[in-house]
């Protein structure tokens, strides 16, 4: 849900936080440029979060589709309070939550995958 002051979740409702949660990733990735069916030059990115009943920690984890491609890059992940990301109203602090994320893509974008 979107308000004139921006995105808004009930903080009591664990699926209303987590469904904010992704939908705000989700753009982040498209704004870096990645589409959702990945592209010809490299190789797809999987995206998959966590956010445990119960629990403030969500986890975003950002990974290769084929992690054995000589093109994959390593699995990078982020674990954070969700209570960095909101206000006490329930407004995403859209400008903490993109730096993070952003944050993380830079980390995996970085180069790929070293053989040892």
């Amino acid at each position: 849900m979107a308000t004139e002051n921006g995105k808004k979740a009930n903080l009591l409702n664990h699926v209303s936080v987590g469904h904010l949660i992704d939908e705000s990733v989700f753009e982040v990735v498209m704004s870096r440029g990645y589409i959702p069916d990945g592209s010809l030059s490299s190789t797809g990115l999987v995206v998959c979060s966590k956010f445990p009943r119960f629990s403030h920690l969500y986890t975003l984890t950002i990974s290769s589709s084929e992690p054995k491609s000589i093109c994959a890059n390593e699995s990078v992940q982020l674990t954070k309070s969700v209570t960095r990301w909101f206000t006490k109203d329930g407004v995403l602090v859209e400008g903490f939550f993109w730096k993070d994320v952003e944050a993380l893509i830079d980390d995996y974008s970085r180069g790929p995958k070293k053989n040892s």
